[in-house]
């Protein structure tokens, strides 16, 4: 498919685009946290991002997956500095860009840990950071307080009691949800525990 949108196929550049925005929209939803989301739709900030995309994929020279990866992080990214600047009326601050993208980052890399399990050898943990885009495909999947229990506590590393806090529930409830969520998405991505 990638052959294909570099020769100038739009409808094989949609496709190959849209197999990415679960993925971009789990980052987005890190990175808005919970005021910027009742003012910005995750939805918006990747279609955005596909957008810019399109427009810019004859710039892209990479050759792999985690290339492609990169670079639609940093379009994320600029659009989010872009959007939060917009509802913040601020001028172009590039060390926002800059922060956003190491956010992102950071990220994209704890998304591939989500699920504890038994040590892995390294070759093992570098497989299971590549399949971000699939967890982020079974995350999308889950229910939404399944999946904000998920995000808060594996890759905000937020404790149980600030979660309760940021969910408007109990520590015990949080914890509760948060076993479950654990075991919809071991069921959903197909692992035994």
């Amino acid at each position: 498919m990638l052959h294909c949108a570099r020769g100038g196929n739009v409808v094989a550049l949609g496709k190959f685009l849209d197999h990415y925005r679960n993925y971009l929209r789990v980052l987005a939803r890190l990175r808005l946290g919970t005021r910027l989301r009742t003012k910005l739709d995750c939805s918006d900030v990747v279609q955005e991002t596909c957008l810019k995309a399109c427009e810019k994929f004859g710039q892209f020279r990479g050759q792999t997956e985690e290339e492609l990866l990169a670079w639609l992080r940093r379009i994320l990214a600029t659009t989010l500095a872009n959007m939060v600047r917009h509802h913040h009326a601020g001028r172009r601050d590039l060390r926002l860009e800059e922060k956003l993208a190491e956010e992102l980052n950071v990220s994209s890399q704890a998304l591939g840990q989500v699920i504890p399990g038994k040590e892995k050898s390294p070759s093992q943990q570098a497989g299971r950071r590549e399949q971000g885009v699939l967890l982020a495909n079974a995350l999308e999947s889950l229910p939404e307080h399944y999946r904000q229990v998920l995000l808060l506590r594996h890759l905000k590393g937020q404790w149980f009691p600030q979660i309760a806090r940021e969910m408007k529930r109990t520590v015990g409830s949080v914890e509760k949800l948060w076993v479950r969520a654990l075991a919809s998405l071991r069921e959903t991505l197909g692992e035994t525990p």
